[in-house]
This record gives structure tokens, C-alpha cells and sequence, in this order.
């Protein structure tokens, strides 16, 4: 399909992430684009601001039936009474990762693939692309807190995607130069078995057409098929580009970027997480195979103001710290809990998580319990079903019960509200990939008035 002779795009789930990303890519080429999803929230509103129509009714009567596309999001049920209507009347129907690769064939393509860091990575070197006047089109799984949006244009005909493992969307993604940051086992309602999970991240590096970014010691690196292949560290100088001399700095960092035994430079970045100078170092080797200039790319990054949602300092002064993030994973948790601690050494840390669906909690309970443990005080929420029904015996309860640390405790959301009012809060974290940052304004408001 011809993107270029389009006229009418029609989106089923329009507020997802990276469904709103490629609806603005349309609407920005002047093509018709309007939608559903299931409730309003910022990003339809504003989707609504920018002049795209959403509705929040499965109703094909409020749906565009002139619509030269359709694209629907995976998490959408096979039985949407718009998506069965589409798929009836013939229509062409297509998944988001279709039209991805359509965009990636199209321009040259550099995609961030992994577990964990996607989103920040992918951000990164698309801002600096765009701060070095280098150029690029954004594809983001997360909002800018530079630019507060997921997509950007721009007549350089590249562009910087975030390959989502869900769903094996990112088999359909060519590029010409790809990150993979870690290929933990995650997914496993869609993959079956970590093995399989595996075996798909292979597929995916067979497919780049010239240079793969990896995090080094990953597993399978030796038989990695692909043109040209790096390492990338937080700090082992066994990889070929790592960060070294690492020094706190105001909840940020400096450190000097290494390439192979040679100082490139020093690097400033003012977001928190030692994790994220490791993002970074993976941003860093991907502007170096471009053969950007070294001393915009350091502008670049110390004008970085990071992802929403992603180690997102909400407050921070000498009494009170609040961060807010969309850690998910037990090794994701386990990092962003590491890294308050390492930056706030003197103060106590609590963490408020909402797991994220019911397989992903059963699965790696016992990964979970261990992550929550770093922290000194814990409150879970209930499981945030997501596109899962229940599952008999599933509940936050197992998670609790299985940690060591004592002072824990089960509450809704309410409740959390009316703890934050009472207790002796120093760095406050609320972490999960549901709905949880509903809670972030009215937590910010308790706080700032205390």
C-alpha cells in the first residue's frame, strides 16, 4: 500500500501510545484521521485539540465507513463490534506494526528493540536528531518531556522507532540500524516459553541491514547474522562503548564516553537512574555510527529532560523527592528501586506499585517480591487486568505474601491517597503500567500542600 494516496485513516484504539504516534504522522500528511478507544484521557484530548475525532462508543454508526484504512491495535478484542464490522464489509484492516512497516521500508530506519530502556533510548536519539539538526520522523512509546508529544516530523527521510516486542510486532521491522537492550522473558501470554521469546529476537537482528547496538553479554551474541555488531555497557570496558568515572550530580550524572580504550568525552545527563546512563551510552554508539558531531550530541543530551513516566522526577527538593515511573517488570522495578537508593542513600524509600496484568504477575511472582524487597516501605494496588480477564488465585496478595520485607501493605487507591496525607513520606515512588498515573496530580497536590 501507498501510504501517499491515502485519504482517510480510521484508528480502533487511537489513544494507545504508538497508535497515537502514527495517527499524528498521518494527520501531519494531511490525511483524514479520526477514531475510537474505550475512555477519554490526556492523549485523546488531546488528539480531539489537534483536530482528530475520537469517540469512546462501540458504535459503526460514529465510525468513518469511508475510511481508505483501518489500522487497530492488538490489544483491541477480536470481538470489537467496529474491528468485525471493518473486517466484514472488507475493508482494508491492517495492525499498527503493519503500518510501521510500511514507514520503515520507506525511510531509513533506526529501531530500539529490548525488554527494558526501549522508550528512553528511542527518545534519546530522536531528540538528538532533532537537536543537532540532524533530522528524523519519531515513533515513541512514551511522551517527550521536552516536546510533550510521542511523534515528530521531519523531511530527513529517517526514522527513529520503537520495536515492540508485544505481540511480535517487531517482526516486521527492517531496519538499518537497531538497539536490542535486553530479551529477558516477558510476554509470555503471546510467546509461550522465554526459548521462543528468544528465537524471535534472533529473527528480528537477522533482519537489520547494517548495525546492531547490543547490550553486551547478552545471550546468543556469538551467532548474532548481522553486517556490523557493538557491545554496549553501563561501565564494563569489555564492551565496546561504556560509560566510565560516573558521578552523581543533583539527581544526575556525568561520566566520560568510551569507545573501545579511548575517552570520547564527557557526558552530562540530568535525569535520575543509573540504568539511563546506559540508555544513554546506547544512544551515544548509535549517533557515533551516524558520525554526528561529539560536541552537539553532549548539547543534546545535557538538554534532555527525559520520557514521562520514565524515572519522571514529579518533585524534588531537600525534603521531599517524588518519581514517578512505568516499571513493570521485576528487573525494570529491581533498577529503578537500585537507583533511588544509590542517589538518596540517607532517606527512606517508598514505593507504591501496581502490577500490570495477571499472566505477568503469576509468571514472575517470585521476581517481583524480590525487587519490592530493595525498597523500605511498600503499598501494592490490586492487578491492573489491562486485556486480561481474571485468573482464579491471581491477586497482588501472592506478591505480598511472598516478600520478606515487613513493612508492607495491600491498599486501593483511595487509601493511598488518605496514606500519603498522614505518613512521613522522603522519596515517594508510584510505579506500574496501568492506570496508576491517575494518581500522580492528586499525590503531587497532597503533597505539595503538607
Amino acid at each position: 500500500m501507498n501510504l501517499d494516496k491515502l485519504h482517510s485513516v480510521y484508528f480502533i484504539g487511537i489513544g494507545g501510545i504508538g497508535m497515537s504516534a502514527i495517527a499524528r504522522f498521518f494527520k501531519q500528511r494531511q490525511v483524514h484521521v479520526s477514531g475510537y478507544d474505550k475512555t477519554p484521557t490526556p492523549l485523546t484530548l488531546q488528539l480531539q485539540q489537534e483536530g482528530i475525532d475520537v469517540h469512546y462508543t462501540e458504535d459503526i454508526s460514529l465510525a468513518n465507513q469511508k475510511a481508505d484504512l483501518v489500522v487497530y491495535t492488538p490489544a483491541i478484542p477480536a470481538n470489537h463490534l467496529e474491528l468485525q464490522w471493518f473486517q466484514q464489509q472488507q475493508f482494508k484492516v491492517v495492525k499498527r506494526s503493519d503500518v510501521l512497516q510500511m514507514i520503515s521500508e520507506q525511510m531509513q530506519a533506526i529501531c530500539v528493540a529490548g525488554t527494558h530502556g526501549k522508550t528512553t533510548i528511542s527518545t534519546l536519539i530522536a531528540h538528538i536528531l532533532r537537536h543537532t539538526e540532524y533530522g528524523c520522523n519519531a515513533f515513541l512509546g512514551g511522551i517527550s518531556a521536552n516536546y510533550n508529544v510521542n511523534y515528530w516530523s521531519s523531511d530527513k527521510q529517517v526514522a527513529v522507532i520503537e520495536a515492540d516486542e508485544y505481540d511480535r510486532s517487531f517482526l516486521k521491522l527492517f531496519p538499518y540500524i537497531a538497539v536490542v537492550t535486553a530479551m529477558d522473558a516477558d510476554h509470555l501470554d503471546i510467546y509461550g516459553t522465554a526459548e521462543e521469546m528468544e528465537r524471535c529476537y534472533l529473527t528480528f537482528i537477522s533482519q537489520i541491514k547494517d548495525t546492531l547496538i547490543y547490550k553486551h553479554g547478552l545471550k546468543h551474541s556469538v551467532s548474532f547474522q548481522v553486517p556490523h555488531k557493538y557491545s554496549y555497557s553501563l561501565q564494563n570496558d569489555a564492551a565496546y562503548y561504556y560509560a566510565a568515572d560516573i558521578q552523581m550530580k543533583q539527581g544526575g550524572y556525568t561520566f566520560n564516553f568510551c569507545k573501545q580504550d579511548e575517552v570520547v568525552g564527557a557526558v552530562t545527563l540530568h535525569i535520575g537512574g543509573l540504568h539511563n546512563i546506559e540508555n544513554t551510552v546506547a544512544a551515544l554508539a548509535v549517533c557515533d555510527r551516524l558520525n554526528l558531531d561529539f560536541n552537539k550530541v553532549v548539547a543534546a543530551i545535557l538538554d534532555f529532560k527525559g520520557v514521562k513516566r520514565r524515572f519522571e522526577y514529579i518533585l524534588k527538593n531537600n525534603s521531599l523527592v517524588y518519581i514517578d515511573d512505568y516499571a513493570h517488570h521485576p528487573e525494570e522495578l529491581s533498577m529503578l528501586l537500585q537507583s533511588a537508593k544509590a542517589l538518596f542513600p540517607h532517606k527512606k524509600v517508598s514505593v507504591v506499585f501496581q502490577p500490570h496484568l495477571f499472566s505477568r504477575t503469576r509468571d514472575f511472582a517470585d521476581g517481583f517480591a524480590k525487587s519490592l524487597d530493595i525498597a523500605d516501605e511498600v503499598i501494592l494496588l490490586d492487578i491492573y487486568p489491562a486485556r486480561e480477564l481474571p485468573m482464579e488465585g491471581v491477586t497482588s496478595q501472592i506478591l505480598l505474601d511472598k516478600m520478606t520485607l515487613n513493612n508492607k501493605h495491600l491498599f486501593s487507591k483511595e487509601s493511598v491517597l488518605q496514606w500519603v496525607e498522614h505518613a512521613q513520606i522522603e522519596v515517594l515512588i508510584t510505579a506500574g503500567a496501568g492506570d496508576i498515573d491517575q494518581l500522580v496530580n492528586p499525590i503531587k497536590l497532597l503533597l505539595e500542600n503538607k
